[in-house]
């Protein structure tokens, strides 16, 4: 999926956790794991439920951290899994701005 042409677009993979939640991931680079979640599908603790547990499966499955960053602030993550701790943990105040 990786391999491609310079001047190809980026291959996508649209995945529903559940049928009212999508995740759209981007293949960049090889060394990441990309994807995208609508935020406005996620109203509701059990939606919320539902991005944790994702998060939860994909960093057991891969043993590292899965780090929640909002849209164009990359490198400043506000929700992930921690893997030592085995749970998705809130990483920034969300009253902070």
């Amino acid at each position: 999926m990786l391999s491609r042409p310079a001047d190809a677009e980026y291959p996508e993979l649209r995945v529903w956790p559940t049928a009212d939640v999508l995740a759209i991931f981007r293949f960049h680079a090889d060394d990441e794991v990309d994807f995208d979640v609508d935020l406005r599908e996620l109203q509701g603790q059990d939606r919320l439920d539902v991005l944790c547990g994702f998060l939860r499966v994909i960093g057991r499955r891969l043993g590292k951290p899965v780090l929640m960053d909002p849209e164009g602030e990359y490198g400043h993550p506000v929700l992930g899994f921690d893997v030592d701790a085995d749970r998705v943990v809130l990483l920034a105040d969300p009253q902070v701005r």
